[in-house]
């Protein structure tokens, strides 16, 4: 698997997340299934948005770029993301990069310019597989206009002449840079060979980005990725979330204010494919569902449960994830086991129970939810309004006792009488 990953120029916000944890459960689930797992997933230390932060700020590019990395790889720790196999650099990799550019001109599909090197993706015949749309609509919705450097508009830049106190590599061409586009077709080949298996990123990148990596390496004769996967937005309000439109939220910010684990368990809801809302009612919905998981893995210790994962659950588990890997399924699956599991532990039945609870952490281990077993199962203030609860019963305040039943329940959790007074445990 290669799946784009960040141009380190500001802190990781919460659609850099999303793909993170998309990647994450697709690689862990593909492990689980017996798979080896290879997983690139390049860093982009070199880029106009990280000049134009360093031009800004008066700084060096390369500390702006160490410094954002080492944030992300924070951030990816805090959510549960494994480190991927290797991390190429692109400030790593120009040497072969200047090697393709030249081997692109000598095929006469790209050329040199006043400015830098360009591609013309109207060499390549299925130029616009990935953005699905032909060569010709494409030429049609682009600019009037073409800038002197450029024979056509859809043109795009291999090689970028270096600018006054720009960082630069030398090339036949002069001194400058790589092209976004070049960098990553570079490294996924150099680490994956011709012909691998999976590339992957943000819809965003489906066009013009991985459609240029594609064209590239069909144009220099190389067999390029199988199969390709783009997961969708993190929107607010309907609007794509990203740095540029300043609407982000960082994702740092997300996991100091609730549990780490919500954003994956909010991901592992929506499909891939389709757009995700992240608010702070949706986060405390997912906060909310983790407290039922988590009740439900110290239910299943204490009661020392153990058994065989049950295998029709386990069936329709695959059965779900095999199908363009649909995790929401999966999750529903998940919490009608516990559902379930907690039945039967009510019914004194544990040969029913552990089965079920088997398969339900096996599901968990697969996508990478992390149960706690551990600590207080229900928070302090929710102690304190189920006691209040009893001495309004008490007191016969049948309307206040109500009234506290119904905040509790608005809270996310169950209501039960019991001899021994209110009992409550996650809905």
């Amino acid at each position: 698997m290669y799946v784009c990953g960040p141009t380190v120029y500001g802190p990781p916000h919460l659609g850099h997340g999303r793909f993170s944890l998309v990647f994450d459960v697709l690689r862990r689930y593909l492990t689980w299934s017996g798979f080896e797992v290879n997983y690139v997933s390049n860093i982009t230390d070199i880029d106009d948005k990280i000049i134009d932060r360093a031009n800004r700020e008066g700084r060096d590019p390369a500390d702006i770029a160490e410094k954002c990395e080492s944030v992300w790889w924070k951030a990816m720790a805090a959510i549960g993301v494994d480190r991927p196999t290797s991390d190429p650099h692109a400030t790593d990799y120009v040497d072969q990069m200047v090697e393709l550019i030249a081997d692109l001109i000598a095929r006469d599909v790209a050329y040199v310019s006043d400015d830098g090197v360009y591609f013309s993706p109207a060499t390549v015949a299925d130029y616009g597989l990935l953005a699905r749309q032909s060569l010709d609509s494409m030429q049609a919705g682009a600019r009037v206009d073409v800038a002197d450097h450029k024979h056509s508009p859809i043109d795009f830049a291999l090689w970028k002449l270096a600018k006054p106190d720009e960082p630069s590599w030398p090339s036949p061409w002069g001194a400058g840079r790589p092209g976004w586009h070049t960098e990553c077709v570079v490294m996924s080949l150099d680490l994956l060979g011709d012909g691998f298996d999976l590339h992957g990123g943000g819809q965003d990148l489906a066009f013009p980005h991985h459609e240029n990596e594609r064209a590239q390496a069909v144009a220099a004769g190389r067999t390029f990725a199988r199969h390709w996967m783009h997961n969708g937005f993190v929107e607010v309000g309907g609007e794509k979330m990203s740095k540029s439109l300043d609407n982000f939220t960082n994702l740092l910010d997300l996991v100091e204010s609730t549990d780490p684990r919500a954003y994956r368990l909010l991901v592992l809801r929506s499909h891939y494919r389709t757009p995700v809302e992240v608010t702070r009612a949706t986060t405390d919905d997912a906060s909310t569902a983790l407290r039922r998981l988590d009740a439900f893995a110290r239910r299943a210790a204490n009661a020392g449960l153990a058994a065989e994962p049950d295998s029709v659950a386990m069936d329709s588990f695959r059965s779900a994830m095999d199908n363009d890997l649909d995790t929401p399924a999966a999750i529903a699956l998940l919490f009608s086991l516990v559902s379930q599991v907690n039945s039967a532990l009510d019914a004194g039945d544990d040969s029913l129970a552990a089965p079920l609870c088997a398969a339900a952490h096996e599901i968990c281990a697969a996508v990478g939810i992390v149960l706690d077993a551990g600590g207080e199962e229900v928070p302090a203030e929710i102690l304190e309004l189920a006691r209040a609860r009893d001495a309004h019963r008490a007191a016969k305040d049948w309307a206040a006792a109500d009234a506290a039943r119904a905040e509790l329940e608005r809270a996310g959790w169950l209501v039960e009488d019991t001899p021994a007074g209110t009992q409550v445990r996650p809905s």
